[in-house]
C-alpha cells in the first residue's frame, strides 16, 4: 500500500502552480548526504516507495535513511471512455510537489561512495532531475 495521508479536510485538490525554487528543505539537516531535486515536478507515492527500495538495498540495512517529502497532493481522474462533464474524477494516486532546491532524501551512516551510488540509484527511479549534496559544514562553535 503506498504512502497517504491518514485523513484529510478534502477529498480532492485543484491542480495549483508548482513555480519558483524551493525555500524550505532545501538543505541537508538531518543526515550527511543528499538527493535535491533540480527542477519541479510531481514525485508519487509509488516512486517515492520504489527509490527507498532501490536506496535501502544498495546499502543493505546500514546506515540510516529520511524521506524528507510526503505525499499529500490527491490526484484526480475519471475513467476510461467516459464523456466530460458529470464532475471531477476520483481520487487516484497522492503526490508531492517538489521545487528546484528540494532535498527529497537524506542519508547517514554509510562512506560517501557508497551514499553517492545508492542515491544515484534511487534518482533514476525519480521523474526529476536531481544532484548528490553533502551536509554544509558548521562554521563557528557553539555560540
Amino acid at each position: 500500500m503506498p504512502v497517504m495521508p491518514k485523513r484529510t479536510k478534502y477529498r480532492k485538490m485543484q491542480k495549483g502552480r508548482n513555480r519558483g525554487k524551493a525555500t524550505r528543505g532545501n538543505v541537508v539537516n538531518e543526515g550527511e548526504y543528499g538527493l535535491q531535486t533540480l527542477e519541479a515536478g510531481l514525485i508519487t507515492a509509488n516512486q517515492i516507495e520504489s527509490a527507498r527500495v532501490a536506496l535501502t538495498r544498495y546499502i543493505k540495512r546500514g546506515g540510516k535513511v529520511w524521506i524528507k517529502i510526503f505525499p499529500n497532493k490527491p490526484i484526480t481522474k475519471k475513467p476510461a471512455e467516459t464523456r466530460m462533464g458529470k464532475g471531477k474524477g476520483a481520487p487516484e494516486y497522492w503526490v508531492a510537489p517538489v521545487k528546484p532546491g528540494r532535498v527529497m532524501f537524506e542519508i547517514a551512516g554509510v562512506p560517501e561512495e557508497t551514499a553517492r551510488e545508492a542515491l544515484r540509484l534511487a534518482a533514476q527511479k525519480l521523474p526529476v532531475k536531481a544532484k548528490f549534496l553533502a551536509r554544509e559544514k558548521e562554521i563557528g562553535g557553539d555560540e
